[in-house]
């Protein structure tokens, strides 16, 4: 057996002990054997707690991963995420020499070539990496002494992520094959999210183009500002940016003393989360108060300072528009609207009954909806539409993890704030803006002509299509319309590449008859690529033929 194998080996049994030390085999039910995850024991801590703390004693993977977890309120049972979310990615640095050593081993070279100054003391550290602030050289450009911030991954970090993960994996395998809500809940699809979200944390190159792509985004404006990155000092496990100076949003008695408006303050943060989401569509996705700090040079109009950007999430222009009318119909109370987004976006199965849906979602958002806008959580509004969706089949959206982790964040920063925050009246003005541009005859115009040359290609197998099915009397959810507008779909992609080869074919064959008769090319070029053209021409006619 492999080094590795041995090691995953050895990591799985520390993890199934450490479930049975906690007894959480009550969480599986009878979904588990017992002498795998041990049987029920006799606890006086409620069993969320036990479960915080085994993710705490299985190390920063696993805390991460319980940290995700807590978004997942459809996922958990009442109470679990609240304990989840209580989590803290909080794990001692390494020295200062070892974190030059690394810097040292990426550049090739040694740090005194780069760095003008490097405090060894490290200002900051997590589970994935730590930061030191250091000095470059003066070299005449822009960059000259620049006060600049060093992140370097943690030893054996990647070694570490990729084991637990791979038993991650295991296990959600394990609960897709024992859990008999599986089908709904997808263990393996949330690891494999959540593999993904990790994953990209590990290259700092990913997280410095985040970085640059918020300062793009964000360039000029009073709202947030974004550090610069350094790109020539960076590698895939070192990371350069200007060093920010502002004052951490959760430090109220600093932000209370300079006098900053905190009205302002909750306002603008969830001005920045909206217009991220919907008009730029690339969003921080870990805005908790450890990555937020304050700019205070106008206390009356704070302007923030985004940190870590290793987390960012962005949508499908069709979860985007789901999303934006599903907030505005929540707002408007129109439930009928939220019943039928939900089964149109096929985050609820096709069969289920509007009005039956429609009638729950009234019942939980009504109590809400009768209390000052400024009172009214989405927080606990999504609490309780994932509960009652539960016993629709709910589908879990994985896609969605970010987006409702990040709004948990800014709504519960917003709070913290600022307690009468109208969340509201805040985010419709920018929904409905950005509703108005989507339906703006000129951004439509836009849209069609970059679609054109696909459309008509599709016209002549397209239309005939639809008007049969439109007489057969099929139906948006039918299986069968489905099933056809998936052949489309092939047929689409099978004209694009008869399309290409046809141009290929028809380029060789002018080609060669140029050749041809211009000489003093030799003539038996000609005919090879006469030969290639017609061959390019016979692909591009079985490829239409087979359709």
């Amino acid at each position: 057996m492999a080094l590795k194998s041995v090691d995953r080996t050895r990591r799985l049994f520390e993890i199934l002990a450490t479930v049975r030390r906690y007894g959480l085999g009550e969480l599986a039910g009878d979904a588990a054997p017992r002498w795998l995850v041990g049987a029920s024991k006799d606890h006086d801590a409620p069993v969320a707690e036990r479960l915080r703390l085994a993710l705490e004693e299985l190390g920063p993977v696993f805390i991460k991963f319980g940290q995700m977890l807590s978004t997942r309120r459809d996922l958990l049972p009442p109470g679990m995420a609240e304990e989840l979310s209580r989590l803290q990615d909080d794990v001692p640095p390494f020295k200062g020499a070892r974190a030059r050593e690394l810097i040292e081993a990426a550049y090739g070279h040694s740090l005194d070539k780069f760095f003008a100054e490097f405090d060894e003391e490290p200002m900051a550290a997590a589970s994935i990496a730590q930061v030191h602030a250091a000095r470059l050289h003066a070299t005449g450009d822009e960059t000259e002494g620049a006060e600049v911030v060093v992140k370097v991954l943690r030893p054996d970090v990647h070694e570490r992520v990729v084991r637990d993960v791979a038993v991650m994996y295991w296990l959600a395998g394990l609960a897709a094959r024992f859990h008999p809500e599986a089908e709904r809940l997808r263990p393996v699809e949330i690891v494999a999210e959540y593999d993904r979200i990790i994953s990209d944390e590990l290259n700092l190159l990913r997280e410095g183009a985040n970085a640059s792509q918020l300062g793009r985004n964000w360039a000029g404006s009073d709202l947030i500002v974004h550090p610069t990155i350094y790109f020539d000092y960076s590698t895939e496990n070192v990371l350069v940016m200007e060093h920010m100076h502002g004052t951490p949003i959760d430090d109220v008695d600093t932000l209370v003393t300079a006098g900053a408006d905190f009205k302002a303050l909750a306002e603008r943060g969830v001005e920045i989360f909206f217009k991220q989401v919907f008009r730029d569509n690339f969003f921080h996705a870990d805005m908790h108060p450890g990555n937020i700090q304050v700019q205070l040079d106008n206390p009356q109009r704070p302007r923030y300072i985004g940190l870590d950007f290793g987390i960012v999430g962005s949508l499908t222009p069709q979860d985007q528009r789901y999303l934006a009318e599903n907030f505005l119909a929540f707002f408007n109370q129109d439930y009928r609207r939220i019943a039928e987004l939900h089964v149109e976006s096929g985050w609820m199965p096709a069969d289920t009954s509007i009005e039956d849906f429609e009638g729950a979602i009234r019942t939980v958002s009504e109590p809400i909806m009768n209390k000052p806008l400024a009172e009214i959580s989405f927080g606990l509004f999504l609490l309780r539409l994932f509960k009652i969706a539960r016993r629709y089949n709910y589908q879990v959206q994985p896609q969605l993890v970010l987006l409702q982790k990040t709004v948990l964040n800014v709504e519960g920063l917003g709070r913290d704030l600022y307690p009468q925050l109208d969340l509201w009246a805040t985010a419709k003005p920018i929904l409905e803006g950005w509703m108005r541009n989507r339906a703006d005859p000129r951004r439509a115009a836009e849209r069609m002509r970059n679609q054109l040359p696909e459309i008509m290609d599709a016209l002549p197998t397209l239309a005939p299509k639809l008007i049969a099915y439109a007489r057969d009397g099929e139906t948006p959810g039918s299986r069968r319309l489905t099933q056809s507008l998936t052949d489309i779909k092939h047929e689409l992609t099978s004209a694009r590449r008869a399309m290409r080869w046809t141009l290929v074919g028809t380029g060789l064959v002018v080609a060669s008859a140029l050749v041809f008769v211009y000489p003093p090319m030799p003539h038996w070029v000609s005919i090879v690529g006469g030969v290639a053209g017609l061959a390019a021409w016979v692909r591009a006619w079985r490829g239409s033929a087979r359709h």
